[in-house]
């Protein structure tokens, strides 16, 4: 964009902002700079011709939009705002007591505030405000496929699929050739990441229309996305965890838009990341996939498992409660347990780190580490010291004892690891308040 033209659009934007506010004098001035600087842009008039119309002004205004169609043939508002004027111009020569022309009247400029509206809405990414906008302006112009098409690009732009895909069908019905409605139908599957059919509606809407600037970027990006995640799951399977992480990160660049396929490539980075160790990065992936699609199980089992391995287990428990709530399987179920017994058997005494060695440790081992730890903390070695200090040590002295006990017989041990002694101590509890002895 060079020097004039971008100061033109600063000129265009301010325009805007004092339409908003409906200050359309001052709205006229800074459109008129811009149509000044950049006289070619047929959006300005067309901007232009608006404000002149909510000033009254419709013989100019018409005179704006006819130069925004010579400008600028496909430019549709040009028109549509061209046909208002001529509605408008004849409305305005009746005699003021017509009532019904007065109404016209109205309902024209109040179609041309709401798509006035829409269209800065669309800028600022408000969606939802340029649904409502194109809802009211239907009420007026219920045939309008423009408004139509316009509303069913930001019901799929908020993910409401399903009522995107029934407006654009219902133009389709009326009119097979609708570029923008093919558009659309092709967009709601892409956001649903079903890339291929979304690729052939891309295709047919540049047929019937083929300066469709946003389906050749919609067609560019849904094949960019698919090759770059294909390619991923390809280094994945050969075992290039490195590349393919590389890969899914681009992947990621591509169309912040798109939040299906995103969310999928986050919890597909999280899964190699994971094999490469990077398990707190790949919990942070699994968290973003969730942000994207809430109802994604696999980015929970992913995010609990990436947990259970960094012996966060509340967090794991929390995530595999989400997913047997939400899918009750006997898998889940297992998994679930197997989080909460783990969560258990961190919060009683851990043996192996009272003894100082791995979970894997032979019995040679936990001889050796229990005769080194029992002359550690021996009373005799510490006759000498303070109060405090010996009776510290003395606790440390029967916690090894203790944990040998346990570690050194097979059977103890097994069921240790398994963690049933503390389905055992459920059972005992009623009974140990008469029976201490155990």
């Amino acid at each position: 964009m060079c020097d004039v033209s971008r100061e033109a659009e600063g000129y265009k934007e301010q325009g805007n902002a004092h339409y908003i506010k409906k200050d359309y004098t001052e709205a006229f001035s800074y459109y008129s700079k811009a149509i000044d600087m950049c006289p070619k842009n047929a959006s300005y008039y067309g901007n232009r011709a608006a404000t002149l119309m909510m000033l009254s002004r419709y013989r100019e205004a018409l005179e704006d939009s006819q130069q925004a169609v010579r400008l600028d043939d496909a430019f549709m508002k040009g028109h549509l705002r061209e046909g208002k004027c001529h509605l408008l111009l004849g409305n305005a020569m009746l005699e003021p007591d017509n009532s019904q022309a007065q109404q016209e009247m109205k309902n024209a400029e109040s179609i041309l505030e709401y798509e006035r509206m829409a269209e800065i809405g669309f800028d600022k990414r408000d969606f939802r405000m340029v649904v409502f906008c194109m809802d009211r302006a239907l009420e007026s112009a219920s045939a309008c496929h423009r408004f139509k098409v316009l509303k069913a690009e930001c019901l799929a732009l908020l993910g409401r699929y399903t009522e995107a895909q029934s407006v654009a069908s219902d133009i389709l019905r009326m009119d097979s050739t609708n570029g923008d409605a093919l558009y659309v139908r092709g967009l709601c599957l892409y956001y649903e990441d079903c890339i291929d059919k979304a690729v052939q509606f891309f295709v047919q809407a540049l047929r019937m229309a083929p300066d469709h600037e946003k389906a050749r970027l919609a067609c560019r990006n849904a094949k960019a996305l698919k090759a770059k995640k294909e390619e991923g799951n390809q280094a994945f399977k050969e075992g290039g965890f490195e590349e393919a992480y590389e890969l899914y990160s681009d992947a990621l660049t591509i169309d912040p838009n798109n939040i299906k396929t995103n969310a999928k490539l986050y919890c597909n980075r999280a899964t190699v990341g994971s094999k490469l160790k990077k398990l707190e990065q790949a919990i942070e992936d699994c968290t973003k996939a969730i942000k994207l699609d809430e109802s994604y199980i696999k980015a929970y089992l992913r995010r609990a498992q990436c947990f259970m391995d960094t012996e966060q287990y509340e967090e794991a428990v929390r995530d595999y409660e989400k997913v047997y709530q939400t899918e009750k399987t006997k898998e889940h179920k297992h998994l679930l347990k197997a989080a909460q017994l783990e969560l258990k058997k961190s919060k009683r005494k851990d043996y192996y780190k009272v003894l100082g060695v791995e979970k894997n440790a032979t019995e040679d081992d936990i001889k050796k580490a229990y005769r080194k730890r029992a002359l550690m903390h021996h009373p005799d070695r510490h006759s000498g010291a303070s109060a405090e200090v010996q009776k510290e040590e003395e606790k440390k002295f029967k916690e090894v004892g203790e944990a040998f006990t346990v570690l050194s017989d097979p059977k103890k041990k097994s069921r240790y690891d398994g963690g049933h002694d503390l389905e055992d101590d459920d059972m005992n509890m009623g009974l140990s308040h008469t029976h201490s002895m155990h």
